[in-house]
């Protein structure tokens, strides 16, 4: 998420918004003489990396799931 903020607003919080960039990783743009300047952690993270594996999921072809036998497995409601 990116917070759009004036030079005003950044000159009267400057503080608490550097913690809030700090703490939450969130972008501010600051609007001045028309153009953005942007506030953003220098280490920030890709959103793919804090995704957590799932080792029992399954990779590959999912076509291959529609031709699976799964007979074995299943059993029917009695």
């Amino acid at each position: 998420m990116t917070i759009h903020i004036t030079a005003t607003q950044l000159r009267k919080d400057v503080y608490r918004l550097l913690d809030q960039v700090v703490d939450s990783g969130e972008v501010i743009e600051v609007r001045r003489k028309g153009k953005f300047i942007r506030i953003e952690p220098a280490d920030r993270s890709h959103k793919l990396e804090s995704l957590k594996p799932h080792p029992d999921a399954i990779c590959g072809d999912p076509e291959a799931l529609v031709h699976m036998d799964w007979s074995d497995q299943w059993q029917p409601d009695l």
